[in-house]
Order: structure tokens, then sequence, then C-alpha cells
């Protein structure tokens, strides 16, 4: 099986030059500091909320279908 990569394994480490990372890194810094000048503080806010509305809508439907799965057991126990 496969080793899945992630942000910890480093997967360009050794393909793409370390300076060439750190530049890109902080090109990305920049970026996200010019972003946050260019909206106001409560876009954020306002992101963070809906990304919480998200997640516990899906915690209902995933609360929901354990529920179902639950009484289907039960039933043909």
């Amino acid at each position: 099986m496969a080793e899945k990569t992630t942000r910890s394994n480093k997967p360009f480490e050794g393909k793409i030059p370390e300076d060439v990372r750190e530049h890109m890194r902080a090109a990305r810094a920049e970026m996200r500091a010019s972003i946050e000048g260019l909206v106001p503080p409560e876009f954020f806010e306002h992101r963070r909320a809906a990304r919480k509305e998200m997640l516990l809508a899906w915690r209902s439907m995933i609360d929901a279908s354990l529920k179902r799965m639950d009484e289907r057991e039960k039933k043909s126990a």
C-alpha cells in the first residue's frame, strides 16, 4: 500500500531547491498579509462562523446516519 503524503513528509524536499521553497513560503505569507489588509476583520469572523456551521451540519448528518444504523441493527436482532 502506498504511503500517504502529508505536509510533514515534505513531498517536494529534494525535488525543489530549499531556497526556492523558502521564497515561496515568504511569498505566501506576504500574500496572506495583503489579503488581510484588503478585507475587513468581520469577513474572517463570518468565514469562521460559516465554517463552524458547515461542520455542525455534517456532524448532524453523521449522527442521523449512525442513529438509523443502530435502529436497523436493533430491528434485525
